[in-house]
């Protein structure tokens, strides 16, 4: 049996970054997961937002993250919602939570959608989806 890979559909709407997201889009180019950090009380949060969720001070600095986590939750798509998934599913969107707190929303690179199971150990792997658009997606690493 061949290994499973995430193939991403090829006409998938890239994504269109806010002013509060660019910078975590420029570090992806760098090959770094970075999330934004309260500079007023230390919270990490993300997605990024132009409000801290917990004191709700408007100052950020970003935080480089290990990009180490497990699979906190996930949801198997057998519909295609948008007319470049028709072909691509089943497919597994997972919910990662990071070493470091905050939570992440991708694809996993190597388990079938059928495999994923919560509290699954994975890293970040770095996909140049188009020239200068890079996404993180995850991958299953042992204990």
């Amino acid at each position: 049996m061949s290994e499973w890979r995430f193939e991403r559909p090829p006409e998938l709407p890239l994504p269109q970054p806010t002013e509060e997201a660019q910078p975590f889009f420029e570090a992806l180019k760098e090959r770094r997961l970075v999330v934004q950090c309260c500079t007023d009380c230390g919270a990490l949060q993300h997605p990024p937002r132009a409000m801290c969720g917990s004191c709700q001070s408007m100052t950020f600095h970003w935080e480089e993250m290990s990009g180490k986590g497990c699979v906190y939750s996930y949801v198997v798509t057998h519909q295609a919602v948008h007319p470049a998934l028709v072909g691509y599913t089943p497919l597994a969107t997972v919910e990662v939570a990071l070493a470091e707190g905050p939570h992440v929303t991708s694809n996993l690179v190597d388990v079938p959608p059928e495999a994923v199971t919560i509290g699954t150990p994975v890293e970040v792997v770095f996909d140049e989806v188009a020239a200068g658009v890079v996404l993180p997606l995850f991958r299953r690493i042992s204990n």
